[in-house]
């Protein structure tokens, strides 16, 4: 096991390894999103982490872990609220998070002097990744994949037809539950790579991209992991080679990927309505 000591040594290396993690597990996790139409959850649910990083700044403890247990109690909320009565689930996250975010700035502006530097966990930086980092999306990545083995079935039959599932019997608030924690947990490993704002175009973009490509659920997750595999291994050599954000660039090349492949799929789906025209 020494040649994996000593590629962790090095600062491209793991940052090569972490874009191979995040961008596998973006991609797999990004299809439920999509299914699910959960991309605004998933783009305010990287600001609804904030109170929990403002805690965890405030008491000296590690900021993701701080983000993603409050992410939990935001997941619980947004659960509770959207199977209140006259309420949906958008409604439900939009309270939830938009509260959640609010809660952080009071805290902030209640502590005078206070200047932890949360600038890390905003903008992200997959070069600045450490061993750390990599095992917990490792273990997160472990631990979503052993999920859609266990429940996977259970969890897209909630997803395409919640009445169905609940007619079968199965614990749909439970699954919903598992379902949201698992794009929490998600963004929270994430965001050490990507930062809270870019966080989203890893997990949404690549699931989209491959809805584009195939109609095939079994298909849909290898090809939307080799997409953000590919999109984050880009953006990192991008990255090294011209000395820019690196975040920003994976980012790109998510945008540029489902830009070429949606123009792709519009003159492709043009020409096969000119020649059924034609003949």
């Amino acid at each position: 096991m020494s040649w994996l000591g000593t590629a962790l040594d090095s600062t491209v290396n793991r940052a090569l390894l972490e874009a191979v993690l995040v961008g596998a597990l973006g991609g797999v996790v990004g299809v439920f999103v999509i299914a699910r139409r959960l991309p605004f959850f998933t783009m305010a649910l990287t600001h609804a982490t904030f109170p929990g990083i403002v805690v965890a700044a405030m008491l000296g403890v590690d900021l993701y872990l701080g983000g993603g247990l409050f992410g939990l109690l935001v997941v619980a909320a947004v659960i509770a609220f959207g199977r209140g009565r006259g309420q949906d689930f958008g409604t439900a996250t939009g309270i939830a998070l938009s509260g959640g975010f609010a809660l952080g700035v009071v805290l902030v502006s209640s502590r005078d002097g206070f200047s932890k530097d949360l600038a890390a966990y905003t903008v992200g930086d997959v070069l600045a990744v450490g061993t750390g980092d990599l095992v917990a999306t490792a273990v997160v990545a472990a631990g979503v994949l052993l999920l859609l083995a266990l429940v996977g079935k259970e969890l897209l039959l909630t997803v395409f037809d919640p009445v169905g599932a609940a007619a079968l019997g199965l614990p749909t608030a439970l699954l919903d539950f598992a379902l949201l924690a698992v794009v929490e947990v998600t963004v929270v490993v994430t965001v050490p790579a990507l930062g809270t704002i870019l966080a989203v175009a890893l997990i949404v973009g690549p699931a989209a991209t491959a809805r584009l490509l195939t109609d095939r659920l079994a298909a849909l997750f290898p090809l939307a992991a080799a997409i953000g595999i590919g999109c984050a291994l880009a953006g990192v050599w991008v990255s090294t080679l011209w000395n820019v954000a690196t975040g920003a660039s994976i980012a790109l090349f998510v945008g540029l990927a489902f830009g070429v492949v949606f123009l792709g799929t519009a003159v492709r789906g043009r020409m096969r309505r000119a020649v059924a025209a034609r003949a």
